[in-house]
């Protein structure tokens, strides 16, 4: 059988730190965290963990990928918080903060340089306020036509959707175009504390929710329609997707709080490797290749942690162990 160095041309190397380009099928020695790592593709889908947040929170909302996400608002356990913190793929940075505190908001966008936030709760019980972030800072903008908390978004800054939410009937859409909100079409199943996710305001997929519901519904700019469901109904769950074919579900509660992963491929949900510590009320953001899930909560402890999902075939970097 041939030796790593015939396959490669040299030795397995010893490095101060993890190779900022590594190929496929290489391995190195870390002599920072001394253990043994390689760089592999992936057989089924993974979450790795992440660096935390240096504010734990829940019933945030977030926007981005595991490159480049933001985390803002939330429940500290005490009281809202406005705070807001940007990831670049390693660690969490405090930037400004909203305007408005609050908790169980929505959010869209595809990066950490713009986003949206909007509804949540306050006080008061539930929020239309919406605001815009540029990169640098927050700014208020048209509020939502319905005041709402426990919604889900999709989108970007310029083309988002808010659906659904705890307010009467509690199914309905609005529609962002960069600088209003207009009422659309409502989901078929009312609900709210449920998930979802799309790139744009023209394809996306929402759910879960409460009371405990598997219902999942698909959007294409103009109605909803209902979907397969998912293989374990639960709500305050974690979302990621980049449109109605492309999703993640992972986390909730039944109860108890859940660690399910479920990816979602336009057809059909399939249960996949689970989260390493079970939350609900998390915020997750991303797509059913690449999502990052954070903070949460399990009554107790608040969460601070990040994970971060590399789907099936992408490269992950992986740490050799004797078990």
């Amino acid at each position: 059988m041939a030796t790593y160095k015939e396959i490669f041309g040299t030795n397995i190397e010893v490095l101060a730190s993890d190779p900022a380009n590594p190929v496929t099928g290489q391995v190195w020695y870390n002599s920072t965290d001394n253990v043994v790592k390689g760089f592999f593709l992936t057989t089924a889908g993974a979450w790795a963990t992440g660096g935390n947040l240096n504010s734990a929170r829940y019933a945030g909302a977030a926007a981005g990928n595991p490159g480049g996400s933001l985390a803002f608002g939330g429940y500290t356990g005490a009281a809202n918080t406005a705070n807001t913190e940007s990831y670049d793929g390693t660690s969490w940075t405090e930037v400004a903060d909203l305007n408005t505190s609050r908790h169980y908001l929505a959010g869209a966008g595809l990066n950490n340089t713009a986003a949206l936030a909007f509804g949540g709760k306050g006080p008061p019980p539930a929020l239309a306020v919406t605001e815009l972030w540029n990169g640098t800072s927050w700014t208020e903008v048209n509020d939502l036509n319905t005041a709402r908390q426990g919604l889900t978004g999709a989108g970007t800054q310029t083309l988002a959707l808010a659906a659904g939410g705890i307010a009467a009937p509690g199914g309905q859409t609005e529609l962002w175009n960069g600088t209003n909100w207009t009422e659309v079409n409502d989901l078929n199943t009312g609900r709210g504390f449920f998930a979802g996710g799309g790139d744009d305001n023209t394809s996306a997929i929402v759910f879960g929710g409460s009371p405990i519901i598997a219902a999942t519904e698909s959007w294409n700019g103009t109605s909803w329609t209902e979907e397969n469901d998912l293989n374990t109904g639960r709500s305050n769950l974690g979302g990621a997707g980049a449109s109605a074919t492309n999703a993640l579900g992972f986390g909730g509660n039944i109860p108890p709080t859940q660690a399910l992963t479920e990816e979602w491929n336009g057809t059909a949900w399939t249960e996949v490797n689970d989260l390493n510590s079970a939350a609900k009320d998390n915020m997750g953001s991303g797509t059913n290749t690449s999502a990052i899930n954070i903070g949460g909560t399990q009554d107790p402890p608040i969460l601070a942690s990040t994970e971060e999902w590399t789907g099936a075939g992408a490269p992950l970097t992986v740490t050799f162990t004797d078990s």
